[in-house]
């Protein structure tokens, strides 16, 4: 595995034998330069993963060496290490492109989470996405790491459809989807095609960070801001200026979040904890959710003004079960790629495991066949994945996984319903029931067939009906239409 190189340039020849030593315990490659000139020669014929730089050297000073590593390097993080910290030095590093900056001396607990977060940055900036056939999954001009969205359903060619038109734009963008969808793989992708592609892409797991520190790692804090805060730390979508910030699972989010997340959509503008100052940012949020956003809203678990903010854009990832027929094609990836990573000649899976794939609920969806592919193909010893290599739910355990997803979507139904019913009561008092049976049947009865591909076979059999009740129902359809026509 190739190690992951970090550049440091410090005229300190102490604090560079000491970080030498820190990170090379850890794992890194690294390499040392005294002075920005060196660094510069070495950046042109050499690339780095992630950059510490010292602010104040002779020669070339930190802020004009910051400047010439960008121009040649443009998507390494940059750390600013200072003795001389202050505010006007985080915000002049800052709008010249770091990622962050250490004011020295530094502690080694604060140094390993700027660098992890850092080259965590670095990963996924240079992982590209493709979402055509242009590329197989392991094609690149370069040494970056390569991803593919997969999939010739109708429903992933609309997907595809929406991002190819929106990505250049700068809007917001509301992804949904359940878990193991690909939600923040469509979020890369529109990164990846967007203008803003040379710039930081920032992903923020919502439910990851624990509530009492949310608001200090998105927004950053001032000194004094609470009890150990000691220094200035920029936060999270301030380190994502000029590029994007892709927050998933956003209906976790807290009001108060809510409502400062808002002022960064509106106004483009934010205030650190504890600060004063009105710091402007220039950031494209995407946001992604598994949650019913609109029921939320509802509930007055979400602000309305905010959805509307968010929802400018919104790309619907469907589930694994409702796009079968991408399944080979998916397959056929994954074991291409862990064949290569685990140095494993696969060529393919028996009929009897496709079969078993195409007929399975994949409650997990994709991230739940990338895993059990995973397992396959550690686990096979020939060059052909069998039944005894695949381990997915029990059917006990499907069946549970179905019935509490079966309890929610109704629950969520009865919500919808109680909340609509007073309004339609309203505008309708005479023969209410027999026209809301009837509107609430043939909604069920036309997405049906929508679903089936408008095969009355299938959709019958989704429904419990017969072919012919179904038939007679599509029926008096068209003839309510045709008289309401006349």
């Amino acid at each position: 595995m190739k190690l992951e190189k970090i550049l440091l340039i410090d005229d300190d020849e102490g604090l560079n034998h000491f970080l030498n030593r820190f990170f090379k315990r850890k794992g890194y490659d690294v390499t040392i330069c005294l002075n920005g000139e060196d660094a510069i020669r070495k950046i042109h014929n050499e690339n780095f993963d992630l950059i510490l730089l010292d602010y104040k050297m002779p020669g070339l000073n930190g802020l004009e060496t910051l400047k010439k590593i960008k121009d040649t390097q443009v998507k390494t993080p940059v750390v600013i290490m200072t003795a001389y910290g202050s505010t006007d030095t985080a915000i002049e590093a800052m709008k010249r492109g770091a990622y962050d900056y250490l004011s020295k001396p530094f502690e080694r607990k604060e140094l390993s989470c700027i660098v992890s977060e850092a080259l965590e940055l670095n990963r996924r900036m240079k992982e590209v996405v493709y979402i055509s056939d242009s590329a197989s999954p392991f094609e690149s001009a370069s040494s970056n790491k390569t991803l593919k969205m997969i999939g010739r359903s109708k429903t992933m060619q609309a997907v595809y459809k929406t991002i190819g038109q929106i990505a250049e734009k700068d809007v917001a963008v509301l992804i949904t989807g359940e878990s193991g969808t690909g939600k923040e793989l469509a979020a890369k992708a529109i990164y990846h095609h967007s203008r803003r592609k040379e710039k930081p892409f920032l992903a923020i797991n919502c439910p990851a960070i624990p509530e009492q520190l949310f608001e200090s790692e998105l927004f950053g804090y001032e000194p004094g801001a609470f009890t150990g805060a000691h220094h200035t730390k920029i936060g999270k979508i301030e380190r994502a200026n000029g590029g994007t910030c892709f927050l998933d699972e956003i209906g976790d989010m807290s009001a108060a979040l809510q409502a400062k997340l808002l002022r960064v959509l509106q106004e483009g503008e934010l205030e650190r904890l504890g600060g004063m100052k009105t710091i402007k940012v220039d950031v494209r949020i995407i946001a992604a959710t598994n949650k019913d956003l609109s029921l939320a809203v509802q509930k007055g678990l979400f602000r309305e003004d905010l959805y509307w903010r968010l929802k400018v854009i919104t790309i619907d990832l469907p589930p694994l079960r409702k796009r079968t027929e991408d399944i080979p094609e998916l397959v056929e990836y994954f074991i291409a790629r862990f064949g290569a990573e685990y140095n494993k000649p696969i060529r393919h899976v028996s009929e009897g495991v496709l079969k078993h794939f195409k007929t399975y609920s994949w409650p997990g969806n994709i991230r739940e066949l990338e895993n059990c592919l995973r397992r396959a193909v550690i686990v096979c010893t020939g060059d052909v994945i069998m039944e005894e290599h695949i381990e997915l739910l029990d059917k006990q355990k499907e069946h549970r996984a179905q019935s509490l997803n079966r309890e929610q979507v109704m629950n969520g139904l009865i919500d919808k319903i109680q909340n609509i019913l007073p309004e339609v009561i309203r505008l309708s008092k005479e023969d209410i029931h027999a026209n809301i049976i009837e509107i609430v049947e043939k909604t069920i009865i036309l997405k049906a067939l929508e679903e089936c591909g408008n095969n009355q076979v299938k959709a019958a059999e989704m429904l419990g009906i017969s072919r012919n009740t179904l038939r007679h129902r599509l029926k008096r359809y068209n003839e309510n239409q045709e008289s309401n026509d006349i």
